[in-house]
């Protein structure tokens, strides 16, 4: 069987590679192009590597010297337009409305998991392959994503949005071992240019960069108030509703408030229409609490259920499962929690999960604490 597998010039898809060829799979990998950072005049926050080359092309260059050792080919796919047109422009449009988005988990629905399927499938391969942390398995005739076994690195929440043909396509050869094994391998085999690679992050293929700043080359500074909801008072001034997040206590500039720290006071509520900030006492965290959300833009795989079912819901990455009672009503989930939750935050993704299972996801919409919508 031929398999193509992503190779990113990290160690978690070396290795993913290794195993495929272990277990006697034809193996070849191909390296995605995904952002163009000259076309995008961006560097900001994003410093070039060694001799001013940037952090993609060193990526490749690591991608090329681990398919060199393993002796397998190397292709090198472009999918910027793809990224741009299905990535990065759903990123902008909800920081625009002032939400917190999350794109690895669309990379992965539009790029990694779609246009990268495609150009495998065109190329005559049968599967696809990746470094993610996950499992796949056959459930009463469905493919379903499962929890990989290193909880720590599992990254089914970020998988949430593959439909059950994507799921199917895909092999997951890091399903049943941990990063220090991976390390370990890495080393045992040469693979020099990325045994001791630091894990990626920052956004999809953009990576790391100082973040307001990436931002600001979109959307401009717009300084407005920071307001104490309790009380009406004006704290300060901010550079932009859209550069803060829910929660969030530092760096808001508004220290020194009778003797009080920044921290001392969170940011519980964003007023994007007005530009205005609302901030909370540090003993008024109640504010960040809802009990019930609606979910929309559904991804479920399987067939969908009948009426209520108890479920585990991640509302963030490595957050322990939060029980719900989950119904649909249209095309939309209602959850509503067994105990409150902190901190559910509009634009983010929530994932679905029955044990190990994972049953699909969706963008929070809307949050309600005691019955009174808590995000507007």
């Amino acid at each position: 069987m031929k398999v193509l597998v992503g190779l990113s010039g990290g160690v978690d898809s070396a290795i993913a590679a290794y195993l495929l060829q272990k277990e006697g799979y034809e193996v070849e990998a191909c390296f995605m192009r995904n952002w163009d950072a000259l076309a995008n005049n961006d560097y900001l926050g994003n410093p070039t590597i060694g001799d001013n080359q940037c952090p993609q092309e060193k990526d490749y260059d690591d991608a090329k010297a681990v398919a060199e050792k393993l002796g397998i080919k190397l292709h090198r796919a472009d999918f910027v337009k793809e990224y741009w047109d299905n990535v990065f422009s759903y990123f902008l449009k909800e920081y625009e409305k002032g939400r917190t988005p999350n794109p690895d988990v669309f990379c992965n629905k539009y790029i990694k998991f779609d246009s990268f399927r495609k150009f495998a499938l065109e190329h005559g391969f049968d599967k696809i392959a990746m470094g993610h942390y996950a499992k796949r398995a056959d459930f009463e005739g469905v493919s379903y994503i499962y929890k990989a076994s290193d909880k720590n690195k599992d990254q089914s929440y970020f998988l949430s949005q593959l439909n059950e043909e994507q799921i199917a396509s895909c092999l997951f050869p890091l399903e049943n071992i941990d990063k220090p094994t991976v390390r370990k391998l890495a080393e045992e085999l040469g693979l020099d240019s990325v045994k001791n690679k630091k894990d990626s992050t920052g956004v999809c293929f953009i990576g790391e960069r100082n973040f307001r700043q990436f931002l600001q080359n979109y959307f401009p500074a717009k300084k407005g108030q920071i307001i104490e909801g309790k009380t009406g008072r004006v704290l300060g001034e901010h550079i932009g509703v859209l550069y803060y997040t829910l929660g969030q206590r530092h760096g808001l500039g508004i220290g020194g408030i009778s003797g009080e720290e920044d921290s001392a006071f969170f940011i519980y509520k964003k007023d994007v229409k007005n530009n205005v900030l609302y901030v909370a006492h540090a003993g008024d965290e109640e504010l960040l609490y809802s009990d019930a959300c609606y979910v929309d833009g559904i991804n479920w795989v399987g067939p969908k259920p009948e009426g209520k079912i108890r479920v585990g819901v991640k509302f963030r990455y490595r957050q322990p499962d939060q029980y719900c009672d989950l119904s649909f009503e249209g095309d939309r989930v209602r959850l509503d929690y067994v105990e409150p939750v902190k901190a559910v935050t509009p634009g983010q993704i929530a994932v679905f999960y029955d044990g190990e299972r994972m049953l699909g996801g969706g963008i929070i919409e809307s949050t309600y604490y005691k019955g009174k919508r808590t995000d507007i």
